[in-house]
């Protein structure tokens, strides 16, 4: 159950809606807390011992409400203030120790607060408590105070004030006051005197003044402000007229009265006029109205504005009343006489008729906004809220004007209890796809295919701006928010919209060369079947680029053979041919036979199929006269590489004879059996491989049960699946064939397993919150408002994810605004003129006619759309310009010229024509002479008409030329196109137009254009990017002999143009510096000799001896190219061969006779040490092939010895490489990774460069790296942002209006990239408006209407002007005043009337307001004591008559806050002696001459006296202050620094020209003549003010440095030659003269 209940207690009235129960004790027990609780209670057991308590705890309990419980301490105290046992006290007498109370929970803390005012002045405060007085003399800088502040403990819900002990119990009482810092008291501070004004009379004795003003009012006790004015009497040399009167009469008025109504008819009183001739000053001679005022009129009008701000009007009307003012003579020393001697013929205006005052009235205040500030943030300063209210009554005439009608308050001003504020931040999209075709320059693009493109390339992102989610709420990084006007995040940088990206290039592989083709071997060799086999050869990769699915070429090739092999029996002969009977003839000699795999291993017996050849092998051994025959020669090469159908390869070998038979000898064989051929190569020339395709894209492998799920997370795999490819075997040159032609064994795999990339969902932001609709009403007949919401792609699907909406943006009409209300003002008939009542006028002036100056009024009314009457509130708002509801009217009189009213205006006969109208007069008046004066009463007027043309003129400079946007609503999808910024071609420049009327005035654009502007077609001119040539053709290997680089170049064409890629660096001939450097290799031996067998050994025989012995044998050498087969004739020039290395084409060649030991050709020789140590040999042999016969020599030795010398029979070689290529990229790559490669060569110690075999040969360890990775810089190009939208224009009328946009860099150009544009800011002019302005008019000078002096008005009026802006560049003209606005609404907002005062000849009057002074801040030591500074201004007294000394008024000075004051300090400044006087003035730092600020007891002296006085002859005061001697005479002075007296000066005498040591001691009589010479011409070392004059320090120095020359001088003269070793006479010591002159 719950109710309202409502309490009243002392704290006031509170409605509380509560459940009944404990809350209704909460008021109840608070109420408690207004009745005073002693802390001392004293309850007497007798005398000496009594009761005391002590102050209640807080209120503790379990639960909020009234079940909590407050204790305190109980003791008993003796009267001596000891405390003792309680049983001396009386029990019954102790005061409770516990009670029952309310305890208060935090929630109730809601419910009340302290309520703090500010601090109020600082008030001085003594400086020691006994001390009353203020030490304000002794102030160096400031001095002590104290400011308080009132503080209450306020209800929340209605500010009513209660007790304090309530927000005691949540928080601590402020402080109530606080000490402070008073500045010392300032002085007022005012300028220097203006000059004396003229005289006030031009004859006989008058009166000057001058004036000075305040710059500075007194604060902190400071000194008031002096007198302004200074005045002193005047004569004129001219003596006056006697003729003339001794006064000046003037006809004085006072102010209008307030403005009255005419008296009802039951209570009418007729005015009395009286007239006061008395001669006192200070009694008015006026002429005064007595009236009396209805009680009920005055009743009826203050009930009537009640009614009116409660009940809104339907219409106004004015009524007419009258007001008067009081009149009278007044003589030039201030006494009042008889009002005829001012007025003469004319009766003053005393009445007139006036509008009666209307207060301005408003309606009630509106609900409070809410406030600014909703939530929690960083920023300490409190919101604000508003209301607001509007006016209902337009004030009148001296009606109250209207108050303020907004209002402003801090809300929310600790704001803990608010929510915290969102946070902003960027976020970014996901990358796009990486696109490398900006890199290119535009002549690489147009050639370049680009979906071959590769290598390093660009990628964007959109940034937006989102509302981060409260801390507390999980997020995870994928989470998306809203995204939010980009101007919340301002400050904070953006995320980089442009990061480097690669598309993989082609595979790319570094293959060895092919190794030679094996044997013929089975497809398997561990399941050997069939016939047929396959010989290979391999090759292996050296370096790949990784990263793809590509593979590379093909390592293995096949070629079918038949008959194959895995194993074959491998025979080795062990021994030498061992004969089986005698020393020679038949034998056998032993064979290894070991079983060896295709790759030359060694492997068991068992491997091999066939039977193994036997182990030992017939041979036979030469007897002494056989015939002996060498062993054979190697196999040659084989003529063919395969065999066809027409060709087969063959290679052979040779033996020759080497010793011929004897009579008895076996026989030599016959020549064919010298000689052996075989078949090689007799495979078919038909090779084939594995030819593997591209791997294929991962897909689910569905024979496994890996289920990939897709999670939101940063793995990158969501399961295992397969990928796979195509194989198959290619027939070289041919294609495809049968899988069977390649060897099965080494057949690719097909299928491989991969991991399956996650699928990728499309994720896309909320839609952005609707833009907002106009917040006002909407004209009729306007467009429809559109409001429009869009949402950003975050996530593009990938991998078979769901796609991304189609709707990015949405537009909508906006809801049904309500079209503005159409109200009008309506004007009733005006009523007849009224004029100020007969009575008045008849007791004022005497005159009764009902004729004269009046006020016409009329009614104004609301009309809606419908014709009904509305409420005069509606037509405030809507209705535009309020008309006028009164005007002054005129009754004729009997004398006055009357006219006819004013006929229509003629027709306009064009544009430039003028009409006209007429008037004629009326009655007598066509006779009188003065209403025929067209100059006072015109009959004709004359008009321009209107024209309606306009000129339409440009102004101001062009635009820069804009090119169109492509943007379009769809750019809000927050996806970057992919799509050049259009930075050239055809765009549009704008200019401004001013559209002038005739009359030369700026009017609306909209007359002359539709847009406001003029366009025309501009050009941007494209950059064009520097083009170089082609690559030249490859130059020469830079080695003539083994590893090298080749070089090809580009050269500039054209330079860059415009903005365009630059060059790359240009070398001294103005070429580009753009090369490519690859490394080449030129074989040593790229061309080697081809020799043929030996002839037969010709042996010259004569007659029939045998044909042995030495002979001659040749062969045919020819140089052909590395690699010609044996068959083919490749013979080339021998020049190409090295000539060092050619073998010989004969030889000494022997054949041994019968009997005659013969030996085998020598063996190769041994290798030498790898170093070729010194002393080291090498060897080589030979065999004994036949022994020698009985009687012949022995055989030589077998084997032969040489030394191993360095580079003649020893080498010793090395590893060494190429210099490195250019970085070498892809084919399609433009930049990005890529690889450097250098050869390897082996080179001789001789440096020649040998076969890269030799040092594998020699197991020689290669260090160098013959390839690496490498990066070639990207050019990227300067990267931009889109533009951002035209922002509104900067003025809303003339023609100083601009429009900008401005887009940012995303990514600076870099290295041959095409820079940044400068034009990041554009502007484009804005409309030419005419701008429509009150002016308000400087206030006219005072007037005083149908008087000479006293109260008059001073007026200024509102005009409305048209300009372009700018006041200082175009002149403003008059427009009309509805284009400005509301004339009456503008009045209320400006003073246009204001009362001034014209004083008479000989009143005693104030200046007029002098300006304002510089604004000054308060400062202690130079440092600001305020933030705001003050000004003043001041008012002197001019006196006209001393007479009128009395009636002055008093000067007046007033101040004002300003900012930007400055610190000002003062100090005195002296002027130079004059006479023993100077001047002293102070001023200030600004150089501002002032009287006071400087501290008086500072002040310089401005007279000069000596002490004692100058009282000797001839003796005067210096400016030092002391006695000197006048011109001509010299001071004599005593032992104590004073003047003894002055005696002439030698010399200065005019009789006769005397030396300076002339005697002139006849002046004063003494004892002798050298006395004299001595008191009179004596140089005194003291000058007359006691300080030691500056010619004692010179001679004192020049004598110092002549003395050290001297020394110096004596000590080289005096110094020991070198050559003589006695030593020298000794010298006499240095004398200095000294004459004892006095004056030293």
């Amino acid at each position: 159950m719950s109710w309202t209940m409502t309490l009243k207690d002392d704290f006031g009235v509170i409605a509380w809606t509560r459940q009944v129960g404990n809350f209704l004790r909460l008021f109840l027990l608070l109420s408690l807390f207004s009745i005073p609780v002693p802390s001392d209670i004293v309850l007497p057991k007798n005398y000496h011992f009594s009761w005391k308590a002590g102050h209640w705890g807080h209120c503790t309990g379990e639960q909020c409400g009234s079940g909590g419980v407050q204790t305190r301490t109980v003791w008993c105290v003796h009267i001596e203030g000891w405390t003792t046992h309680h049983s001396h006290c009386r029990h019954l007498d102790k005061p409770e120790s516990q009670r029952q109370c309310f305890k208060v929970c935090d929630w109730h803390q809601d419910l009340f607060e302290w309520e703090v005012s500010d601090w109020g002045a600082c008030i001085l405060v003594p400086f020691f408590s006994n001390e009353l007085k203020l030490r304000t003399t002794e102030c160096i800088t400031a001095q002590h105070g104290i400011q308080r502040r009132n503080i209450h403990c306020v209800r929340t819900s209605n500010r009513t004030i209660v007790t304090t002990r309530i927000c005691e119990l949540f928080s601590q009482k402020p402080p109530v006051e606080q000490a402070c810092l008073i500045p010392c008291p300032q002085d007022c501070v005012v300028s220097d005197f203006t000059s004396w004004s003229s005289c006030s009379k031009t004859c006989g004795a008058g009166l000057q003044h001058r004036t000075r003003h305040v710059l500075a009012t007194p604060m902190y006790g400071g000194a008031n402000c002096p007198n302004l004015t200074e005045t002193r009497t005047c004569t004129s040399s001219v003596d006056c007229p006697v003729a003339e009167g001794e006064y000046q009469y003037s006809l004085k008025v006072g102010a209008w009265s307030d403005c009255r109504l005419p008296h009802h008819k039951d209570a009418l009183l007729n005015g009395r006029t009286t007239v006061d001739f008395s001669t006192r000053s200070d009694e008015n001679n006026t002429v005064t109205l007595d009236t009396v005022t209805s009680h009920h009129h005055s009743h009826h009008t203050r009930h009537h504005h009640v009614h009116e701000h409660i009940k809104h009007p339907m219409s106004w009307e004015l009524e007419v009343g009258y007001q008067t003012r009081h009149v009278r003579c007044t003589r030039s020393d201030g006494k009042n006489v008889m009002l005829s001697l001012c007025t003469k013929d004319s009766s003053p205006l005393t009445f007139q008729a006036c509008g009666m005052p209307k207060d301005c009235q408003t309606s009630d205040w509106s609900s409070w906004s809410t406030c600014s500030k909703t939530c929690r943030s960083n920023d300490l300063s409190p919101g604000y809220r508003l209301r607001s209210r509007i006016v209902t009554q337009i004030p009148h005439g001296s009606g109250k004007r209207c108050p303020a009608l907004e209002e402003k308050e801090a809300c929310n001003i600790i704001g803990d209890l608010l929510p915290k504020c969102p946070r902003y931040m960027w976020r970014a999209t996901d990358w796009d796809e990486c696109r490398i075709l900006p890199l290119l320059s535009q002549q690489d693009q147009r050639l370049a295919n680009i979906s071959l493109l590769c290598g390093w390339g660009i990628q964007t992102r959109k940034t937006y701006c989102v509302q981060v989610p409260d801390d507390s709420a999980p997020h995870h990084r994928k989470e998306v928010s809203r995204p939010v006007n980009a101007r919340m995040c301002e400050g904070a940088e953006p995320p980089l919209a442009v990061q480097n990206c690669s598309i993989p290039c082609q595979h790319h592989c570094m293959l060895s060369h092919w190794s030679p083709w094996s044997s013929c071997l089975h497809d398997d060799c561990k399941e050997t079947q069939g016939k047929k086999g396959f010989r290979q050869r391999r090759r292996e990769v050296l370096w790949e680029s990784g990263g793809s699915l590509r593979t590379c070429p093909h390592l293995m090739e096949f070629m079918p053979c038949e008959d194959p092999s895995c194993y074959l029996w491998q025979v080795q002969q062990e021994g030498r041919c061992i004969p089986a009977k005698s020393p020679c003839g038949p034998g056998s000699t032993t064979l290894n036979v070991t079983c060896v795999s295709a790759e030359g291993e060694d492997v068991p017996n068992t491997h091999c199929v066939d039977d193994p050849p036997s182990s030992e092998e017939a041979c036979e051994v030469a007897c002494s006269t056989d015939c002996v025959v060498g062993f054979w020669s190697s196999w040659s090469s084989c003529s063919h590489s395969c065999a066809t159908k027409t060709a087969e390869g063959r290679q052979s070998r040779t033996r020759t004879v080497l010793a011929i038979p004897g009579k008895e000898g076996k026989a030599c064989p016959a020549a064919p059996a010298l000689e052996e051929w075989r078949v090689c190569n007799d495979h078919p020339c038909m090779v084939f491989y594995w030819e593997a395709s591209v791997w294929g894209p991962c897909t689910e492998d569905t024979s496994t049960s890996l289920n990939g799920t897709s999670l939101w997370n940063e793995t990158s795999t969501c399961g295992v699946g397969v990928q796979s490819r195509k194989v198959s075997c290619t027939k070289m040159n041919v294609g495809p064939v049968i899988s069977k032609r390649c060897s099965d064994s080494s057949r690719p795999e097909t299928v491989r397993p991969c991991s399956l990339p996650c699928k990728k969902d499309c994720i896309v932001t909320p839609f952005s919150e609707w833009t907002l609709c106009p917040s006002s009403c909407l004209p009729e007949n306007t467009t429809t408002a559109m409001q429009s919401r869009y949402r950003t792609i975050i996530q593009r699907p990938a991998n078979g994810g769901q796609e991304c909406p189609d709707t990015l943006y949405e537009e909508r009409e906006c809801e049904l605004l309500r079209v503005c209300p159409v109200y009008r003002w309506k004007t009733h008939k005006w009523h007849s003129c009224t004029l100020v009542p007969n009575s008045i006028r008849r007791g004022l002036s005497g005159s009764g006619d009902d004729c004269g100056n009046g006020l016409e009024t009329r009614g104004v009314s609301c009309i809606g759309e419908n014709g009904e009457s509305a409420s005069m509130i509606e037509c405030l708002r809507w209705a535009g310009p309020m008309p006028f509801q009164i005007r002054e009217c005129h009754v004729a009189c009997k004398d006055d010229c009357t006219l006819t009213a004013w006929s229509k205006f003629s027709e306009c006969a064009g544009c430039g024509s003028s009409r006209t109208r007429r008037r004629s007069l009326t009655g007598r008046s066509k006779k009188k002479e003065r209403c025929l004066n067209e100059e006072l009463y015109p009959l004709e007027e004359t008009e321009t008409c209107s024209c309606e043309k306009f000129l339409s003129q440009p102004y101001g400079n062009w635009s820069a030329c804009i090119l169109p946007d492509p943007s379009i609503p769809g750019s809000l999808q927050g996806w970057m196109s992919h799509r050049e910024v259009k930075e050239c071609g055809q765009g549009l420049r704008y200019r401004a137009v001013a559209c002038i009327n005739q009359l030369g005035h700026l009017v609306n654009p909209m007359f002359c254009t539709d847009s406001g502007y003029i366009m025309e077609v501009c050009h941007i001119p494209c950059a064009l990017d520097c083009k170089l040539s082609d690559w030249s053709a490859w130059s020469a290997c830079s080695a003539s002999c083994g590893g090298g680089l080749k070089i090809r170049s580009k050269w500039l064409r054209e330079k860059a143009f415009n903005g365009g890629r630059p060059c790359p660096k240009l070398d001294l001939k103005n070429q580009a510096q753009v090369y490519q450097a690859v490394p080449c290799n030129r074989e040593c031996s790229q061309y080697e000799w081809r020799t043929e067998p030996w002839s037969i050994c010709t042996i010259n025989t004569v007659d029939d001896l045998p044909a042995c012995g030495e002979g001659v044998q040749s062969r045919k050498i020819r140089c052909v190219k590395k690699g010609t087969m044996s068959g083919e004739d490749g013979s080339v020039d021998d020049s190409l061969c090295d000539q060092d290395e050619m073998p010989p084409r004969a030889q000494v060649c022997h054949l041994a006779c019968p009997n005659d030991c013969v030996m085998s050709p020598w063996g190769p020789w041994s290798y030498c040490p790898l170093q070729c140590d010194q002393g080291t040999v090498r060897n080589r042999s030979r065999q004994i092939l036949r022994l020698p016969g009985p009687d012949n020599t022995a055989c030589p030795e077998p084997v032969q010895s040489e030394p191993c010398v360095l580079n003649s029979t020893c080498f010793t070689y090395q590893y060494t490489v190429s210099d490195w290529s250019t970085c070498q990229l892809s084919e399609n790559a433009i930049c990005g990774q890529g690889s450097r490669v250098r050869l390897l060569d082996c080179v001789r110690s001789d440096g020649k460069i040998v076969d890269l075999q030799k040092c594998e040969q020699l197991a020689l360890t290669n260090k160098w790296w013959l390839i690496e990775s490498c990066v070639a810089d990207c050019p990227v190009s300067c990267i931009l942002s889109d533009w951002s939208s035209w922002t509104e224009c900067s003025h809303t009328c003339g023609s100083k209006g601009q429009s900008v946009r401005t887009r940012r860099v995303l990514q600076e150009a870099h290295e041959e990239g095409r820079p940044c544009p400068s034009q990041l800011t554009q502007t484009k002019p804005c409309p030419i408006r005419p701008c429509y302005v009150w002016l308000l008019s400087d206030w006219s000078p005072c007037t005083v209407e149908g008087a000479d002096c006293g109260e008059g008005l001073r007026k200024r009026n509102l005009s409305c002007i048209v300009h372009w802006g700018d006041w200082h560049e175009s002149h403003p003209h008059p427009a009309e005043m509805e284009l400005c606005g509301d004339i009456l609404r503008q009045r209320l907002h400006q003073e246009m009337e204001a009362p001034c005062f014209v004083p008479c000849p000989g009143d005693c009057h104030l200046t007029e307001w002098s300006s304002w002074s510089a604004c000054q801040l308060t400062c202690l030591e130079g440092r600001s004591f305020e933030s705001t500074g003050r000004q003043a201004r001041s008012r002197a007294v001019i006196i006209q008559a001393m007479e009128n000394q009395g009636n002055c008024p008093q000067q007046v000075f007033e101040t004002q806050p300003c900012k930007g004051g400055k610190c000002h300090n003062y100090q005195w400044k002296t002027g130079g002696w004059s006479n023993n006087k100077r001047a002293v003035w102070c001023q200030r730092s600004d150089g501002v001459n002032v009287t006071g600020g400087c501290f008086p007891q500072k002040r310089p002296t401005t007279l000069r006296h000596c002490h004692p006085p100058c009282t000797k002859p001839f003796s005067h005061c210096t400016p030092s202050g002391v006695c000197g001697c006048e011109r001509g005479y010299t001071e004599v002075m005593t032992s104590h620094g004073f003047l003894d007296y002055c005696t002439r000066t030698p010399g200065m005498d005019n009789s006769k020209k005397a030396d300076v040591k002339t005697n002139s001691g006849r002046l004063k009589p003494g004892p002798s003549q050298a006395g004299d010479l001595f008191s009179e011409w004596t140089l005194r070392p003291v000058g007359p003010d006691g300080r030691v004059k500056l010619w004692v320090y010179a001679v004192t120095v020049v004598g110092f440095i002549v003395i050290l020359f001297i020394i110096a001088l004596s000590f080289l003269v005096c110094k020991p030659p070198k050559t003589t070793k006695t030593s020298p006479p000794p010298q006499k010591p240095l004398t200095l003269a000294y004459d004892g002159d006095m004056d030293m």
